[in-house]
């Protein structure tokens, strides 16, 4: 398969101007996280990342793990775009796989130039090495991985990503204000009470906070949760069955839940052949 990312609106900091914004957008990002303990060495490695490569603590592009940055696939794909990629090619290694125990090993190579010889990765999964949650997409998380590693080799990125590492943190709290779910309608209930409505929406986004999850995914999780076209569609019941089913996942084994969360993220790169 061969996946080519499409140009982007918002391009590299071409001028220092916004170069420096974006950089004081991080900070600001960071401490309403992590408060004024982030110390100077990882300050000092933020503003490299955003001012080098224009990753986005906003835009769900970096996120710290144990004490280090880490670059997102969201973040190494807008990359590949701002920077007009020509091409990312993926291919099985037919050798290296067993889908009887679902074991894969992809080969991705990246081509950042019209005359680039290509950078290759590879990317592995089993379900030693991918979460529960997601038995059965081994698959989908070794091709993830094998051009997560290409992108980073073809535009010199020293920090590994969050997928190469066996599951997906999410995103760090505090990146986005704003958590909107739309209030509940009465559905399936008849009794029109709004106020149940609204308690049911404010435990999910104090589960969000919380739990440090990405709205938008758990905006996604909760559609196909409740099998409709949209989450105000669902009645309270289904809500308020998702809502309690989040808690307890993210209560029991947050990485798997994000792990899970995380095969909702939209398609990112246009996929032909």
């Amino acid at each position: 398969m061969t996946q080519q990312p499409s140009d982007m609106k918002r391009e590299m900091p071409a001028s220092s101007g916004i170069a420096k914004k974006l950089v004081s957008e991080n900070a600001r990002a960071a401490k309403r996280t992590l408060g004024p303990d982030l110390g100077p060495r990882m300050t000092a490695h933020l503003k490299v990342l955003g001012r080098d490569y224009g990753f986005s603590i906003e835009a769900g592009e970096l996120q710290i793990i144990n004490g280090n940055w880490y670059v997102t696939h969201t973040g190494l794909v807008r990359l590949a775009r701002r920077k007009r990629c020509r091409g990312i090619h993926v291919e099985a290694v037919d050798s290296l796989c067993d889908s009887a125990a679902s074991r894969f090993v992809l080969k991705a190579t990246v081509y950042p130039s019209k005359d680039s010889a290509g950078f290759v990765g590879y990317g592995d999964a089993d379900p030693s090495n991918v979460s529960a949650l997601v038995r059965g997409a081994e698959m989908r998380i070794a091709e993830t991985r094998a051009v997560n590693r290409a992108l980073r080799k073809a535009y010199g990125i020293g920090i590994c990503s969050v997928e190469e590492i066996g599951s997906n943190p999410g995103p760090m709290a505090g990146a986005s204000d704003q958590r909107k779910f739309p209030p509940q309608n009465t559905n399936g209930n008849g009794n029109g009470n709004g106020g149940a409505g609204h308690k049911v929406r404010d435990r999910l986004c104090q589960i969000i906070r919380q739990h440090k999850l990405d709205p938008e995914l758990v905006k996604a999780y909760a559609v196909d949760f409740c099998g409709t076209k949209a989450l105000k569609d669902a009645t309270r019941e289904q809500v308020e069955s998702f809502v309690q089913q989040l808690a307890e996942a993210a209560k029991k084994d947050r990485d798997a839940l994000l792990c899970q969360l995380n095969s909702y993220a939209p398609p990112s790169q246009e996929v032909a052949g």
